[in-house]
Order: C-alpha cells, then structure tokens, then sequence
C-alpha cells in the first residue's frame, strides 16, 4: 500500500461533499469535501506503489480540461485503471456542482 498527498491550484469554489464508488467493488472510492479555499489537496491510499507519477499525470490533464474545485478529495484506490479513476473524480466533482 502507498499513501500519496498531491496539493493543485483549484480554480473554481463549491458546496458540500460527493462520495462515488466502493473500494470493496474492486477498483475505487472518491470522497470530496468542497471548502473556500484555492487548492485541492488529494490523499490517495493504493494498492499500486509507486504509482504517484500516474496520479500526478491524470491530475494535470482533468486541470487542462476543467477547472479543479476547492477542497480535499480522498481516494481509496484498489488498482483502478487511470479511465476509472477520471470517471469516479468528475462524478464527485459533478455531484457537488449540483447539491
């Protein structure tokens, strides 16, 4: 198990908490936690070592196209595949942008 913190520049405030997936489902589980301020802090726990260059990676591009909001996204990964991981983080970030 490797524990990862990556902090980002977000862009854009929200509202309330989201939570998508279930570890236990064999691949992830995505919690978020809108706040007021100007980064997103993400703590990934994962079965993966070694795997922050991926983590980082997929954060950039989810940066490039749409702007990450304020807050702490917790991430329990069970080896998802990277098209997994994006979909489960733009359902929280969806789910708050409604609530």
């Amino acid at each position: 198990m490797e524990h990862i913190t990556i902090t980002v520049p977000a862009g854009r405030v929200l509202r309330g908490k989201a939570l998508a997936g279930v570890v236990g489902s064999g691949d992830m589980e995505v919690l978020f936690t809108a706040d007021q301020g100007q980064t997103l802090t993400i703590d990934i726990t994962t079965s993966v070592d070694n795997s922050r260059g991926r983590w980082e990676a997929l954060f950039t591009r989810l940066g490039l196209v749409s702007t990450l909001p304020a807050g702490q996204l917790v991430i329990h990964d069970f080896g998802a595949t990277p098209g997994v991981a994006r979909i489960r983080i733009e359902q929280v970030f969806e789910e708050v942008s409604y609530a």
